[in-house]
């Protein structure tokens, strides 16, 4: 079973409990069956059952912290909120969500998964759910900005605040059907290379198809859509929107707005190419002769999954403060709200207008837009 996941863990062939299926020779003799080695991963689970508690742990206090202060300060400006802002409110939201799933698969890591089947498959639709809808409302909130900036032109009204709110139920919708193989599939199963620990997985041989066709699918749809076009979308919006900036004269704040539109696309590439180079390589290995393949290649790529996956989920908890900390606004209603909780503390941010983003404004030649930075 590959200990990295697109949402929740999958079985496949070496891992899953043959002994169910009678239609499939196995034996355990000399650690072998019909379809080459299989081996145990022992070593894999010891590194998961301590790395993963921990990063999770500390992920979700980082994160449930950062959007937790990013939906305090969204409340009380909830009368004037941008286009942007309602993006953002959905985004902490999905964040908050998938980061509340992460002490399942932490216990999981150290016990197994005694859940049950039900939470299974709730707990792994919704970390899918809100997983896609974080990544497409990023998308989403580069288009408005490319519009913006690049065309000025205002994708939404605020005369028609539901347009906006629509856009973010499409979002949600359309994740939700993604979810459906989870909803399906997901189940808890117990792999006979993994010390008989039940675990949350996807049974892909429920219904008797093709396991690889399943497995194939499932990936390339991660692949394509909860990455690649994703990733096209940003890198091309906030290019162009980098060419317009440096087009113009280069004040502070442009200067400004250039260094952030960078730190998002690093930090998005930096969170998420590992995974998926490291998701494909184990998919190409898995579709190719198993017997080729050694147990410490095996743990190596079972570990290699494990730490890029994390790498991947801290990204909800980085969020918060690529998108909302370098706002003048936020910052200076985040000192407000911390001072009327009894916190001493110096402001140096300066006002702002109050028909702003909580992010400050970028100026291009006579036009102002708002960029969200």
């Amino acid at each position: 079973m590959s200990a990295g996941k697109e949402g929740v863990w999958e079985v496949d062939l070496d891992s899953f409990n043959f002994s169910d299926y009678g239609n499939y020779n196995y034996t355990n003799e000399g650690n072998t069956c019909c379809l080459g080695v299989v081996c145990t991963q022992q070593e894999s689970m010891a590194f998961e059952s301590v790395f993963l508690p921990v990063l999770y742990s500390l992920a979700m206090v980082v994160g449930l912290l950062g959007n937790g202060l990013v939906l305090g300060v969204l409340f009380q400006l909830r009368r004037t909120w941008s286009v942007t802002d309602t993006f953002i409110l959905h985004l902490a939201v999905a964040d908050t969500l998938l980061l509340l799933t992460l002490p399942f698969w932490a216990l999981e890591a150290i016990q197994g998964w005694t859940f049950g089947s039900g939470l299974c498959k709730l707990t792994g639709a919704i970390f899918r759910i809100n997983f896609y809808s974080g990544i497409f409302l990023l998308a989403c909130i580069s288009l408005d900005r490319y519009l913006s900036i690049v065309h000025a032109v205002q994708m939404y009204s605020r005369r028609k605040p539901w347009v906006v709110q629509a856009s973010c139920l499409s979002v949600w919708l359309f994740c939700l059907l993604l979810s459906i193989p989870d909803w399906v599939f997901l189940e808890q199963v117990v792999d006979p290379r993994r010390g008989e620990k039940p675990e949350c997985t996807h049974n892909y041989l429920r219904y008797e198809a093709s396991i690889d066709d399943w497995r194939i699918a499932s990936r390339m749809v991660y692949h394509v859509v909860g990455f690649i076009i994703p990733a096209v979308v940003m890198v091309y919006c906030y290019s162009c929107i980098l060419l317009r900036l440096r087009g113009g004269s280069r004040g502070p704040q442009k200067q400004k707005a250039i260094r952030v539109i960078l730190a998002l696309v690093v930090v998005f590439f930096i969170s998420w190419t590992p995974y998926n180079i490291t998701l494909l390589v184990d998919t190409i290995q898995t579709n190719q002769t198993h017997s080729s393949h050694t147990c410490a290649s095996t743990t190596a790529l079972d570990v290699s999954l494990t730490v890029t996956a994390a790498l991947g989920y801290l990204h909800c908890s980085v969020n918060p403060v690529l998108y909302t900390f370098v706002g003048v606004k936020f910052r200076r209603h985040l000192l407000d709200m911390l001072r009327a909780l009894g916190c001493k503390l110096k402001s140096q941010v300066r006002p702002t207008s109050r028909k702003s983003s909580v992010w400050t404004m970028v100026s291009s030649g006579d036009t102002t837009y708002s960029s969200g930075f």
